[in-house]
């Protein structure tokens, strides 16, 4: 039997919410013990017979463009398929962990994912410019086009205006963005700003699957117009984020400021750590030289290859 294709616009557990091309919502479960499918997935979905109850079954996910995930020593943790870009949402205070900025920018490019970084909470002034100095180096870099590569928006949620709303629309507009960030940084804020009665359709979903055996949804899918153009995905917050899915041979690519230099190494298979002629190590800045790679950036790739070179492969 041919199935209906839909979007899944939320999950938690093995059940998902599937919309439909006329908008129209529904709860469908995974034919067999595991779910693959995640937010953003198109898939083929059947609806159950007559008399048997009013949830679907997932026949099948469509082939995906992309998919952002992140995987350590225990399990993989997919946030969301088929994605324009990902904003990691940070905040000058509580202060920001700059390894997992990394780890989740070096997760989008692995995955092709254009990434943006918006600085919360400019209204606190000197928490702010020690933040938006921190982030110097991401400010820095350069896409082939001399465009940024890694765009930095400042942003004051708990005092958004008109111009605030305006500067976000400018990036969201017509694409899925995937909004990821650790807990504090004002993730809900910025759904509630964007999506007026987004916390309403929350808590219909919520309410759908906590009902009997269901539990509450921990990603969810917005359309943020009524031509249903331009979407937000909120993520859950975390607190590791694990790169175990990536090789240590492909992290220098993964990280655009040391694949920079990387192509200049005496060696082709230069882990940059330690070998002679090494161009990533002489570009690191020192208190007594000047370079294009930060010495946090350098700290936080020599971690990352140990790391993941201790990783069990998959």
């Amino acid at each position: 039997m041919k199935g209906s294709e839909g979007l899944v616009v939320a999950s938690h557990g093995r059940h998902c919410v599937v919309e439909s091309d006329d908008g129209q919502q529904r709860i469908c479960h995974p034919r067999g013990k595991k779910s693959q499918a995640v937010v953003g997935d198109r898939v083929l979905w059947l609806a159950p017979p007559p008399g048997q109850g009013d949830e679907g079954t997932i026949e099948k996910v469509l082939p995906r463009r992309n998919l952002f995930y992140r995987q350590d020593e225990i399990r993989t943790k997919s946030f969301a398929a088929n994605l324009d870009q990902v904003l990691i949402l940070i905040a000058a205070e509580p202060v920001f962990s700059e390894s997992q900025l990394a780890r989740a920018l070096i997760a989008a490019e692995d995955a092709g994912i254009r990434p943006l970084i918006a600085l919360n909470k400019s209204d606190l002034t000197a928490p702010f410019a020690q933040a938006w100095q921190r982030l110097a180096p991401y400010r820095a870099m350069q896409a082939d086009d001399a465009s940024a590569r890694y765009p930095v928006l400042p942003l004051s949620l708990a005092q958004a205006d008109a111009a605030t709303r305006s500067t976000l629309l400018a990036q969201l507009q017509g694409k899925t963005t995937l909004i990821l960030g650790p807990s504090g940084s004002g993730k809900s804020t910025l759904i509630n700003l964007l999506v007026p009665g987004a916390q309403a359709q929350t808590g219909e979903i919520s309410q759908a699957l906590n009902s009997g055996k269901h539990t509450t949804t921990s990603t969810r899918w917005y359309w943020m117009d009524a031509a249903r153009q331009t979407a937000l995905i909120d993520s859950p917050g975390f607190q590791e984020f694990g790169l175990h899915h990536i090789a240590p041979s492909a992290l220098a690519r993964c990280m655009p400021d040391i694949g920079a230099q990387a192509s200049h190494c005496r060696f082709y298979n230069c882990s940059h750590l330690h070998e002679p002629g090494c161009a990533v190590q002489a570009e690191v800045e020192t208190a007594s030289s000047a370079g294009s790679i930060s010495a946090m950036r350098y700290k936080i790739y020599s971690d990352l290859f140990t790391e993941l070179s201790a990783a069990p492969r998959y």
